[in-house]
């Protein structure tokens, strides 16, 4: 498996990553810094080659997520924004 470095800008807002494994019942979510573009080359890549058994990915926190790449029914990438926190009145 090569692997892929990504750097993240201190920055950048997070992405919501929602992946739909084949026969699971649950769906892989997570939010990640790199940019909601990269991640889509990063996916294109290693669906298109079919070389690459697995997929990595890194969420905010610094854990990593190995995804099979024969697995994936699904992927959706939210829009990069900041969570909103406060009350309105």
């Amino acid at each position: 498996m090569r692997k892929q470095h990504i750097r993240t800008d201190p920055r950048r807002q997070s992405v919501e990553v929602r992946i739909g494994i084949v026969h699971s019942p649950r769906e892989l979510t997570f939010e990640t810094d790199t940019a909601a573009e990269e991640l889509r080359t990063i996916l294109d890549a290693a669906l298109a080659e079919g070389k690459q058994p697995l997929v990595a990915f890194t969420d905010t926190k610094g854990k990593q997520y190995f995804v099979p790449t024969a697995g994936i029914a699904y992927v959706e990438l939210g829009g990069e924004g900041g969570r909103k926190v406060g009350f309105i009145s």
